[in-house]
């Protein structure tokens, strides 16, 4: 059987078991559609909230921003590992006792406020759907380069296959079908891991092999590698940017904030019966996620190595481009990597010297995608590998949808425009809403805005500054008002825009951009992707600040307040809406 069919087949049938599961779990009402009936096991919960969280951007691309920046890498599995522990700790199982549905209900009744609500809609809408882009846009990819199919038919066919189990089964078939995605995925990259890790250097646990020796060169890993990077010259693997400490601790800080922030993360904890299981479901979560985030590191360096070693490290070992493997020939088709032999020699070139380069095109989201290719693993580890990537495009595509639809359908239209409405008809709303988000979405994908690198970063920077400090004033500052509040999240969010905008262009068109993104440019050295931070910082003085000058809130908020901090009798807060 080849390479293609065996794709076909595994991809095939993952898709016919998240159809299925969809089916079997098709929602009935508005409690099944937004939080699975709150019904769901915290281990359950964790594996879902885990493919939830494991989107593209972490299954194809992490390793890809390890493999190339190296220690610069390490900001993202500190960030976004690091706000999981914020949230595990400090807002799952508050926001869990108070009992809502979804975060903009929170910020509602904490705050007294429609307008409250609507801003943190607002803010929700602006964050999801900058992150869900990406997701539609990698499905595509994935499925062009797997299927064989263009870019656009993968991107349609990852449009059908969201909007069904989706809209059919809501929270209760999404959670269900994430957890058959989290299987998958994490089978998809744990596998080839191990294989690569036991060729190079004898040892099964990628994470030992990372500082093992070589089984050919007897250097350890990491040496050989900085020793071939040297050779090119590019710059050490393990090398630390002495100038560049600001922005690494300011993105840090706004990928963990961000995270702990994210809508469609935070809304998984209301789907467990209690306070209880909604923190150990986001202890579990953090397992099933350190499985894959502390194999990343390996799976980038040993990918980078095996690359390069393919191009050739030295003038002799050259790649012949007419003998180029036919990963390379596989992956060219895509666009994703190109050639371009300057002297006419036959031999590909690989350096930091521009004018010598003869790589002219090397995408780092291909790094995990084709690197059961570049160290020639058997067919069926590729064919896991493609559903791995697709099921992980495709599971935070859909939390993210849902978060979208509940804040249309029900903080909006139920909540501010028509509370009366039926439990049937909210249902219906809710389905339409995620229908046009999913529409949305794949225009977007079809029809990028000249935006790529920034759209995730972005989402976590805006879920930062607008959403997080709202948040935690909420349950740890009981004297915190709707004044405030609005006042911080206005804030954080123009704060955070007006930057980005400013470097990267309105809505990231670069003919619109005031500054340019060039380091000389930034406000005290700090990236454009890692401004969410600071935005937040804003967004707590501007909301201390407003709220010191206004009144106070109602007593009865205030003590709902101090009820929801109270752990004496928080596994009875199981109640619903």
């Amino acid at each position: 059987m080849d390479q293609q069919t065996l794709i076909y087949i595994v991809v095939g049938a993952t898709f016919a078991l998240y159809l299925g599961i969809a089916i079997y779990c098709k929602a009935g009402s508005t409690r099944e559609f937004y939080v699975a009936s709150k019904g769901v096991h915290p281990v359950a919960n964790g594996m879902a909230t885990a493919a939830d969280w494991m989107s593209a951007a972490s299954f194809i691309s992490m390793a890809g921003l390890i493999a190339f920046l190296g220690y610069g890498g390490s900001v993202f599995l500190m960030g976004w590992t690091g706000g999981f522990v914020l949230l595990a700790m400090l807002l799952a199982p508050y926001l869990r006792k108070f009992g809502k549905f979804t975060v903009p209900e929170f910020l509602g009744d904490r705050y007294y406020s429609n307008t409250a609500r609507v801003i943190g809609v607002i803010c929700l809408i602006l964050a999801s759907l900058t992150y869900v882009i990406g997701q539609m846009t990698g499905t595509g990819v994935a499925f062009s380069r797997f299927l064989e199919v263009s870019y656009e038919m993968g991107l349609s066919i990852g449009m059908l296959i969201v909007f069904f189990y989706a809209v059919m089964g809501g929270m209760k078939g999404i959670t269900y079908t994430q957890i058959a995605q989290y299987c998958v995925m994490i089978t998809a990259y744990t596998i080839p891991a191990i294989f690569i890790s036991l060729e190079m250097t004898g040892w099964a646990l990628p994470q030992i092999g990372l500082g093992a020796q070589l089984t050919e060169h007897g250097t350890y890993v990491l040496d050989r590698l900085d020793q071939v990077l040297n050779e090119l010259g590019f710059a050490e693997y393990v090398a630390v940017n002495e100038h560049n400490r600001i922005n690494m601790f300011f993105y840090t800080l706004s990928l963990m904030i961000g995270t702990a922030g994210l809508p469609h993360v935070i809304i998984r904890f209301f789907t467990v019966p209690t306070v209880k299981a909604a923190r150990s479901s986001a202890g579990w979560a953090l397992v099933f996620i350190a499985i894959l985030y502390t194999t990343a590191p390996t799976v980038g360096a040993m990918a980078r190595l095996n690359l390069m070693e393919t191009f050739g490290t030295t003038e002799a070992t050259e790649m012949v481009y007419e003998e180029r493997p036919q990963w390379v020939k596989n992956w060219e088709q895509t666009g994703l990597i190109e050639f371009t032999d300057k002297d006419n020699d036959g031999t590909i070139t690989y350096s930091s010297n521009e004018e010598e380069n003869e790589v002219t095109e090397l995408n780092r989201d291909i790094i995990v995608l084709a690197n059961p290719e570049i160290a020639m693993l058997p067919d069926w580890v590729i064919a896991i590998v493609a559903a791995g990537g697709l099921a992980a495009a495709l599971s935070t595509a859909a939390g993210l949808l849902l978060a979208i639809s509940s804040a249309v359908s029900h903080d909006l239209l139920k909540g501010v425009f028509k509370p009366d409405i039926s439990e049937k008809n909210e249902l219906l709303a809710g389905r339409l809403s995620m229908a046009g988000s999913i529409a949305v979405a794949g225009y977007l994908g079809f029809n990028p805005p000249g935006f790529a690198a920034g759209t995730v970063a972005l989402a976590f920077g805006l879920a930062a500054a607008s959403l997080f400090p709202a948040l935690m004033f909420g349950i740890f500052y009981k004297k915190m008002n709707k004044e405030g509040a609005i006042a911080g999240m206005l804030a954080g969010l123009t704060v955070n825009l007006l930057y980005v905008f400013q470097h990267k262009g309105i809505m990231f068109v670069a003919s619109t951009s005031f500054l340019g993104d060039l380091d000389p440019n930034w406000f005290f050295g700090i990236s454009p992707n890692a401004f969410g931070a600071v935005g937040a910082i804003v967004n707590f003085i501007v909301a201390m600040a407003v709220c010191k000058m206004t009144p106070e809130p109602p007593e009865n908020i205030q003590h709902i307040v101090d009820d929801v901090r109270v752990p004496v009798g928080s596994s009875l807060a199981s109640g619903g809406h």
